[in-house]
C-alpha cells in the first residue's frame, strides 16, 4: 500500500517508516508539523494516511483537521489517527464524516505489532478501527440509548464497534458463534437498528447510532 505519515515524534515516525516498509508498503510522503499534512494528502493520494491527532506548531488538533479537511476532498480516504490519550470529542468528530475507512487507536497499540497492522490493513480496506479504550468512552458517554442493553451485549457491542467479526467475538468472549448472533440480533432490536448479514456494516451501523 501507498502510505503517507504524519508524525513530529522522530522516534515514532522512524519507527513506523520501518516496520510498515518492511511489512511491504510504500512510503510516499512524511509530514512532521501540520500545514504539511493537508497538501500531501492531496498531493499523493495513499491508500491510507497514519496521522497524529497534535501536530505543530499548536500541539492541538492539526493532524485530526487534515484528516477531516482531507476527508472533504478525497471522499473515503481512508484514515489511521494516532492520539497518545482517548480525546473523545476528536474521534467523535472523525467519525461524524462516517466510520468507513476510519481508525482511532492509541499510540501504544503502535508496539503490538500485529494489531496495528491488522487495524491499518481494515481501514485501508474500507473497515473501522477504534481502540477499545475509545469505544468505552463513546459507549459511556451514551448511556441512555443503551441502558436497554444487557452487560453481555455491551460486550458485544463494543467488540463490533472495534470491528471484530462474529467468530472473533466467539473466541474473544469464549462463547460460540450462534449466542453471538444472538446477542447482535438483540443488540440491533434493542437500538432500533435493522440486522444486516455484513459485519462491516453492522460496524458502520452501531458507530452511526453512537455519534448521532
Amino acid at each position: 500500500m501507498r502510505i503517507v505519515i504524519a508524525e513530529d515524534n522522530v522516534l515514532l515516525r522512524e519507527g513506523l517508516i520501518m516496520l510498515l516498509g518492511s511489512d511491504g508498503h510504500e512510503i510516499v510522503a512524511v509530514a512532521d508539523s501540520g500545514p504539511d499534512v493537508l497538501p500531501a494528502l492531496l498531493e499523493h493520494r495513499p491508500d491510507v494516511a497514519v496521522l497524529d491527532v497534535r501536530l505543530p506548531p499548536g500541539f492541538r488538533d492539526e493532524g485530526l483537521r487534515a484528516a477531516v479537511q482531507a476527508r472533504k476532498r478525497l471522499p473515503g480516504l481512508p484514515v489511521l489517527v494516532l492520539s497518545q490519550y482517548v480525546e473523545e470529542t476528536y474521534a467523535a468528530e472523525l467519525l461524524a464524516g462516517g466510520a468507513e475507512g476510519v481508525g482511532y487507536l492509541l499510540k501504544d497499540r503502535v508496539s503490538r505489532v500485529d494489531e496495528f497492522l491488522d487495524a491499518l490493513n481494515r481501514v485501508a480496506a474500507g473497515g473501522t478501527a477504534l481502540d477499545p479504550e475509545v469505544v468505552s468512552q463513546l459507549m459511556s458517554s451514551r448511556q441512555n440509548p443503551l441502558q436497554a442493553l444487557t452487560p453481555r451485549e455491551r460486550e458485544v457491542l463494543g467488540l463490533m464497534a472495534q470491528g471484530l467479526d462474529n467468530a472473533m467475538i466467539a473466541t474473544t468472549l469464549v462463547i460460540t458463534e450462534r449466542s453471538v448472533s444472538k446477542h447482535i440480533g438483540a443488540v440491533f432490536a434493542k437500538l432500533d437498528l435493522p440486522p444486516t448479514d455484513s459485519g462491516h456494516r453492522r460496524v458502520l451501523a452501531v458507530l452511526a447510532y453512537l455519534n448521532s
